[in-house]
């Protein structure tokens, strides 16, 4: 299971349709709520496509693998 929080900026596989590939987490449950940072579209994923979609997470002013992304506590 991935680690993240409210208002974590990640990346997926795929970009947006309006040019962008930077989503913001609006809010996270059984789905997942992102807000496209291009156009502000919000859009709803399930939490497994979400998993299997996420690429990399903006983590002190870079992105980095959400492989090597630090966990709570660390």
């Amino acid at each position: 299971m991935l680690y993240y929080n409210l208002g974590d900026i990640v990346t997926l596989k795929k970009g947006h349709p309006c040019g962008e590939n930077k989503w913001e987490i609006v809010r996270k449950g059984a789905d997942i709520k992102l807000k496209c940072l291009g156009c502000e579209r919000l859009i709803w994923m399930s939490r497994m496509d979400f998993e299997k979609r996420v690429r990399k997470i903006l983590e002190d002013d870079k992105f980095v693998s959400i492989v090597h992304h630090k966990k709570e506590g660390e």
